[in-house]
């Protein structure tokens, strides 16, 4: 088998440690209301924005009106009265989100592993669902803004993961076939399944598991 021209890759949970981001800014979000964020209640968190933001995803609210949901759906049960109109709701989650920014970062073998794989000769593509001037703006903090040949985000796209169509749209800007790409990511069914249907070849990544091989031996071994 031929070794893949691109590699291509998911931003959030495989470069990017959303998760670690995310507790540190949910934590301190709750405890300006007083509020511990223990373990359960950083699940309950993370639960309502993966519901939260698969309605997004499916056309179903609004990405403002996700954010307004899971606040609704969190803080009511930890005691924290919920602001009852839209601009109080938004005050509150840019709150979480100025300390979410702020924590922002990459897992650690992330830049050398881009910078590797370029040195090698390979084009390096990003494929990422959410908004574009969150994600640009996560690349810029972090130190990716340079680091792809493509960068495609699915609220500009018009496509999302695991739409064949967002893969398909990749590999064109890259300007080469799909087959001809390593897709790595995340998510089994938006990154993994994704990816293969549309004819690339898919590497999961799970930085949850320590006992695992981490990206740079995964994708490595792939090639």
């Amino acid at each position: 088998m031929a070794t893949p021209r691109a590699i291509c890759f998911d931003l959030d949970g495989t470069l990017f440690d959303h998760h670690g981001s995310a507790r540190v800014g949910v934590t301190r979000l709750l405890q300006g209301f007083g509020v511990e964020a223990t373990e359960a209640v950083i699940r309950a968190w993370f639960t309502a924005e993966d519901e939260q933001f698969e309605r997004w995803r499916s056309g179903a609210i609004s990405f403002r009106e996700q954010r307004r949901a899971r606040l609704r759906t969190v803080l009511p049960d930890l005691g924290v009265e919920v602001p009852g109109d839209d601009a109080g709701l938004d005050a509150v989650f840019n709150d979480y989100l100025r300390a979410y920014r702020e924590a922002w970062r990459l897992f650690p073998q992330s830049l050398p592993l881009l910078h590797e794989l370029r040195a090698n000769g390979h084009r390096l593509g990003l494929l990422t669902n959410g908004t574009e001037s969150q994600q640009l703006d996560k690349l810029a903090r972090t130190g990716l803004v340079h680091a792809f040949d493509v960068v495609c985000v699915s609220e500009r796209i018009g496509f999302q993961k695991p739409d064949v169509r967002a893969f398909h749209t990749l590999a064109g800007q890259l300007d080469v076939d799909p087959a001809d790409c390593l897709f790595v990511g995340d998510d089994p069914e938006r990154d993994v399944a994704g990816a293969r249907a549309a004819g690339m070849r898919a590497v999961l990544v799970d930085h949850a598991q320590p006992e695992r091989p981490g990206i740079r031996a995964l994708v490595l071994s792939a090639l």
